[in-house]
């Protein structure tokens, strides 16, 4: 018999010189443990990530569908199903302990060259929001760290301003030796979204994020049709539950890319549906991390590796907070990479 318990976890994040205010200070995760009665010892751990302002599911009711869960929590297929179809966080945090534990407990969720530290993943530079220094600061760091792919967050200054540091960038590298991304995380009035795009253009943006705000499908289908740089759909994804939503949705809006992120759409096989439908519809497609803590990050890193996607993977570092689990979980260049010999340390966190 099965039996789950779950342990709150606040993530604080460092907050050096120059972020903008505003900026997130801290964030909830949940952890779930999962046991068999007959083999208590082993324990299958998976993080249920959130993001206030993001993440879709309702927060009034979160503690109480995991107190639902914890108490009656067999069936599990019918929560990884109709259960939990509006908490795609809990989802993904159950899903993630359920391979664990048929697993063994280890962390070791889908074993490869990744997990046996023989390959990494590729990986972009992000560079956060904040004043022209700040930014300036971190794109310096990051080339000289050996990345070759750098996402920028933009519409948080003056976009003349964030403009200045793409050419800026640019006067120093081509298109061959750094591929640069932008996220405009719908910052962008529809009105000017194509005027923007096309300045964007002449300084070879490998593609934007999110130009405008999710639900204007109409809007985002003209500026996929005529936009000259590629458009990746990002939270335009998060809350469609289902794959014939999922399908209306890339055929009326045509991106050229989407981007996935396993915790806020549901866990694994939620996020191979969404991969599904853009290779049906000639769109490509990468795997992002969403602020999770270690635990989160471990598995959605795992689990993209096996995708065997050659692109830069938005993978987070585990470095954003200051109490994070330490994990065998480290980058090297451009790569995010696993050591297999570094052992997870639990027992302060209580897991």
């Amino acid at each position: 018999m099965l039996q789950l318990s779950f342990k709150k976890h606040v993530l604080k994040f460092r907050q050096p010189a120059g972020t903008s205010r505003g900026v997130l200070r801290q964030k909830t995760s949940y952890f779930l443990l999962v046991s068999d009665t007959e083999n208590p010892d082993i324990i299958g751990i998976g993080e249920c990530s959130t993001i206030k302002g993001l993440s879709p599911d309702p927060w009034n009711d979160y503690e109480y569908i995991l107190q639902e869960m914890q108490k009656h929590p067999e069936p599990f297929d019918i929560w990884l199903n109709e259960g939990l179809k509006d908490f795609p966080s809990i989802r993904f945090g159950l899903e993630t302990a359920l391979i664990d534990l048929q697993r063994g407990g280890q962390r070791i969720l889908f074993p490869s060259a990744f997990t046996d530290g023989r390959e990494g993943i590729p990986i972009n530079g992000l560079i956060w929001m904040g004043d022209a220094d700040f930014m300036k600061k971190q794109i310096r760091e990051k080339l000289e760290a050996g990345f070759r792919c750098v996402k920028l967050k933009i519409g948080a200054i003056d976009f003349k301003q964030e403009l200045e540091l793409l050419r800026m960038i640019r006067q120093e590298y081509n298109e061959k030796e750094l591929e640069l991304r932008v996220d405009a995380n719908g910052a962008f009035a529809p009105k000017e979204a194509l005027e923007n795009l096309n300045r964007l253009s002449e300084l070879g943006i490998h593609s934007i994020e999110q130009p405008i705000r999710q639900g204007q499908w109409e809007a985002m289908a003209k500026l996929c049709e005529k936009s000259p740089v590629p458009i990746a759909l990002d939270e335009e994804l998060i809350g469609l539950k289902t794959n014939e939503n999922i399908q209306k949705m890339v055929q009326i809006i045509r991106p050229q890319y989407l981007v996935l992120k396993p915790s806020l759409l549901g866990g694994f096989s939620r996020s191979r549906q969404f991969i599904g439908v853009a290779e049906q519809n000639n769109a490509g497609w990468w795997v992002t991390s969403a602020l999770e803590g270690n635990i989160g990050l471990n598995a959605i890193a795992q689990w993209t590796f096996l995708l065997q996607n050659p692109m830069p993977q938005g993978l987070g570092t585990g470095q954003l907070f200051t109490n994070n689990i330490p994990s065998p979980l480290y980058t090297e260049g451009d790569q995010l990479k696993f050591d297999p010999e570094n052992r997870w340390d639990l027992n302060r966190f209580g897991l």
